[in-house]
Formats: C-alpha cells, sequence, structure tokens
C-alpha cells in the first residue's frame, strides 16, 4: 500500500501549506461535535471523542475551539449531523471513498455526484468499490521516534497487526477495533502520535501514471473543498518517479 501512505504523506505536508486553516478546524470540530453527541462528553470516557480530541491537536486546533465543540454537542439545539459513505471510481478506475456528515443528505449526494463527474469520474452504489478496502486503524509516527525495528516491536507488543517504515515515519496498522487499546500502549511506548484515526486501507491498488495522478489529486482536491466531506480514500499505487513529479 505504498501509493497510500504517500498520499498520506503529501496530505500532510500540502495540509501544514495550505492557508485554509479555517476549513480543517470545521471539519475537526464537526467530528468533535458528532462523537461527544453519539457518547459522552468526557473524552476519557469516549474512545471516538479521544481520537477525535487528538488529531484535533495534531492539526492546532485551539483548545477553546475544542472545548466549543464538545459543548455544542451538549446544547440541544444543535445541527443534527448524518454520517454517509459514499463510494466510486476516479480517473484510471481508481477506486475512491468518500466520508461526509451532512445535515442534508440531498445537498451532499449532488454535490458529491457533481464533483466526480466534472473531474473524470463517476460515483457508484454503496459497495461498488468497498469491498477492495479493509476497515483499520491507523497511527503515525515521526521518523524520530526510532528506526523500523524499534518501531516494530513497539508495535507487537501494543496488539498492531502491520508496521510500514521509511524516511518519512512509520504507519501502524491494528484491527478497527482495537485502535483505542493500541494507540494508548503505543502512546506509552513511543510518545505521543502524529495521527490516530480509523480508516480505509486498500487491499487492492491500481497503479498510475503522472497524468491520472494529476487528474486524482485534482478530484481529491474538490471533493475536500467540499464542507460535508470529512475524508477521502484511494487505492491509488504510483511510482517514486511519478511521485516526485507531482
Amino acid at each position: 500500500m505504498a501509493g497510500h501512505s504517500k498520499w498520506a504523506n503529501i496530505q500532510h505536508r500540502k495540509g501544514r501549506q495550505d492557508a485554509v486553516r479555517s476549513k480543517l478546524f470545521s471539519k475537526l470540530s464537526k467530528e468533535i461535535t458528532v462523537a461527544a453527541k453519539m457518547g459522552d462528553p468526557d473524552p476519557d470516557k469516549n474512545p471516538r471523542l479521544r481520537m477525535a480530541v487528538k488529531e484535533a491537536k495534531t492539526q492546532s486546533v485551539p483548545k477553546d475551539v475544542i472545548d466549543r465543540a464538545i459543548k455544542k454537542s451538549q446544547a440541544g439545539d444543535g445541527d443534527d449531523y448524518e454520517e454517509i459513505r459514499y463510494e466510486g471510481y476516479g480517473p484510471n478506475g481508481v477506486a475512491v471513498i468518500v466520508e461526509a456528515m451532512t445535515d442534508n443528505r440531498n445537498r451532499t449526494a449532488s454535490t458529491v455526484r457533481s464533483t466526480f463527474t466534472k473531474n473524470g469520474g463517476n460515483l457508484g452504489e454503496t459497495g461498488s468499490v468497498g469491498f477492495m478496502f479493509e476497515r483499520k486503524g491507523e497511527i503515525e509516527y515521526g521518523a524520530d521516534v526510532g528506526d523500523g525495528d524499534t518501531v516494530m516491536m513497539a508495535a507487537i507488543e501494543a496488539g498492531a497487526e502491520d508496521v510500514q517504515s521509511g524516511e518519512d515515519g512509520h504507519t501502524i496498522w491494528c484491527a478497527d477495533t482495537d485502535l483505542n487499546d493500541v494507540s494508548s500502549a503505543l502512546e506509552t511506548a513511543l510518545g505521543e502520535s502524529e495521527a490516530t484515526r480509523l480508516t480505509w486501507r486498500p487491499t487492492t491498488t491500481t497503479e498510475m501514471d503522472l497524468d491520472a495522478m494529476q487528474k486524482l489529486m485534482k478530484l481529491i482536491d474538490a471533493l475536500e473543498d467540499d464542507d460535508d466531506v470529512q475524508r477521502v480514500t484511494t487505492n491509488f499505487e504510483a511510482s517514486d518517479d511519478v511521485m516526485a513529479q507531482l
């Protein structure tokens, strides 16, 4: 899944360079509000909320914004968000999963469908590409926490399933239901992670050339520009040469 992790690295760098912090903060705040509304408003008693708060802190969301998002969940008059997953195909037949939170299902479906169509893709039925992915927990650490062997041993001890190490850092995978326990054990062993989240991990990949990758990035950027879209995942695979030219 090298391509998938490379895309994560592109997103990570891009996220730091972009000036659109308010849009990112809004999406992270929405996740916090929904997580707190679905469970306990105390992060210590609500694993999903704890992960959402951790992700927000990683992206430098101010504490008062996080607190406000949690309080909004208890207000009773806040927006009623619905979680929806869309599946479709992008350039070169690459599989795309779009996770959204919306208070207007019709608006979001229309926008996502239009975005796919305008950018060389097409929206499919639920399940049309989902079988190409597994739901997993993903934990990211920087390269400075240790070498591959050190991180591998810590991951095994923590109950993780797989580790990918490279010059940009380490990505640790675990069963989706184990994410809270594995991330807590790793935090004790390696310190605080750069990111801890539930994600879709590709089981099969689609090879992309430079032209297809440029089109795919355009599609993903357009989807992520929608306020209702929380996360976009694809199963692309691309050579180092192609990635270097992006």
